[in-house]
């Protein structure tokens, strides 16, 4: 399944993003914390060189702690300053402005060396639907960002004044246009910063339960209710596209007792798999399969570089 998603108006947010460099002091990229490598998009590396950077884990409360504190150890290693947040609940929020002075240091010393008043203002970036609105709200004290579950709510730049010497610029998400490893497209899709609607939403949710079946499969069987290993003795390999690996019917058969398990059938007892896809997906984007960390840290990532 190969999944490439780039809009047009991914290309407009890019100039955007690019234009705005020139009004800003410190560039915050908004990163999942069960995704890290694959939520870092490569062209904000390059776009951004030469701004002080922070990188915020978001979404620590859906990834495993152990896994988020080695790429967070990671990120500081090699010079970034980095936090750790859940902007739906709060968490970590605390920790943003003083990482945010911290990175702009340099620049608050010299501005005072000159008698000027030290206000640093931040942009805001990152992928679709990786929580930067929810971010920017608990930030600003208040719903002021569009805030929705699902990618591409912002659609234009918009500014926030903080007091304290502090304003915010929050950017549309961004992708790139061609993810070089099938598994970053999978993986963003996963997590909903692909729009459902251009994807095949069956295949999807039985990728994620094949991935889940071998990842956390305590947590899926807990879940649901299911016999993991049962699933995995019906399953059977089918021929894939020519010159490709054969194909596992593994999370078909997850997702087949998934919806068995909660009473996703049709008429004559079949299982309505959209339905079992659906919910599956929204389930896990939502957290409530438990903390999965689906891209493990192991010192040679590109969410480092």
């Amino acid at each position: 399944m190969d999944i490439q998603w780039y809009p047009g108006h991914m290309a407009k947010t890019k100039r955007l993003l690019s234009e705005s460099l020139r009004d800003v002091d410190v560039v915050c990229e908004l990163v999942d914390a069960r995704i890290i490598a694959s939520s870092r998009n490569p062209d904000i590396a390059d776009l951004t060189q030469g701004k002080p950077r922070v990188i915020i884990i978001n979404r620590v409360d859906q990834a495993e702690p152990e896994e988020t504190a080695r790429w967070a150890e990671g990120f500081r290693n090699n010079g970034y300053i980095t936090v750790e947040t859940d902007a739906k609940s709060g968490r970590g929020v605390d920790k943003f402005t003083q990482a945010v002075r911290r990175a702009a240091q340099e620049l608050i010393e010299r501005r005072a060396a000159q008698g000027r008043k030290a206000t640093i203002r931040v942009m805001i970036v990152g992928v679709p639907n990786v929580g930067k609105s929810s971010l920017i709200n608990r930030i600003a004290g208040g719903r002021k960002a569009k805030a929705e579950d699902r990618p591409g709510v912002t659609r234009k730049r918009q500014w926030f004044y903080l007091g304290d010497g502090l304003e915010l610029l929050d950017t549309p998400g961004m992708l790139w246009p061609k993810f070089e490893n099938p598994n970053t497209g999978l993986h963003l899709a996963f997590t909903g910063a692909v729009r459902d609607e251009v994807l095949d939403v069956e295949e999807l949710a039985c990728r994620l339960a094949s991935l889940l079946g071998e990842i956390a499969p305590d947590k899926l069987a807990g879940r649901y209710g299911i016999d993991i290993e049962a699933a995995r003795a019906e399953s059977y390999e089918l021929p894939g596209m020519p010159g490709e690996p054969l194909v596992s019917t593994f999370g078909v058969e997850l997702l087949s007792a998934i919806g068995r398990r909660r009473g996703c059938i049709e008429r004559g007892g079949e299982v309505d798999l959209r339905r079992a896809a659906t919910m599956l997906l929204d389930e896990y984007r939502a957290g409530k399969i438990g903390c999965i960390t689906l891209e493990r840290y192991d010192g040679n990532r590109q969410g480092c570089i």
